[in-house]
């Protein structure tokens, strides 16, 4: 599968065969900080549906960084915020918008690093999904942070 920009070379491997889950027909998020295509200093986070979850390539920044060599830990929620996200679109064909959201900082998240973003649907209420998901080193699986979010559909836009 072709992927249009293409994932970074550390990831083309284990990507390369999965569909990418996009915002269908919500061109109003180009600009979301998280997801946004088009935001200037945004994260992009992407992600690709994989059996019961989606996988995210992740690389931050170093201008992203908090303590010396180690992701700020506002960055580190957004982006696990995004992969919760990616993966409430996964699991049900809506947007879903975080109503909250939990973090535990396994260890310091680095920078200019491959880090393999994960999530998936836990429990579906109906009024709202609860999802869980972690950053993990690519190279060595170790977990950096997980998280777990509440998410509600995303009314509709006028």
């Amino acid at each position: 599968m072709i992927h249009d920009p293409p994932v970074p070379a550390a990831f083309e491997g284990l990507l390369s065969s999965l569909p990418e889950v996009k915002f269908s027909g919500r061109s109003v998020f180009n600009r979301c900080f998280g997801c946004g295509p088009r935001h200037e200093i945004g994260l992009r986070v992407r992600t690709f549906g994989a059996a019961g979850e989606v996988l995210s390539p992740i690389i931050i920044p170093r201008r992203f960084e908090g303590p010396p060599g180690a992701a700020h830990g506002g960055i580190v929620a957004a982006y696990l915020d995004e992969v919760l996200a990616g993966a409430a679109v996964h699991a049900t064909g809506k947007i879903y918008v975080t109503g909250e959201l939990t973090v535990r900082y396994v260890r310091p998240t680095p920078v200019e690093r491959p880090l393999l973003g994960r999530g998936r649907a836990a429990t579906d209420a109906g009024r709202y999904l609860d999802l869980e998901g972690a950053l993990e080193d690519l190279e060595t699986r170790d977990v950096v942070a997980r998280a777990t979010g509440r998410f509600f559909p995303l009314p509709e836009l006028r």
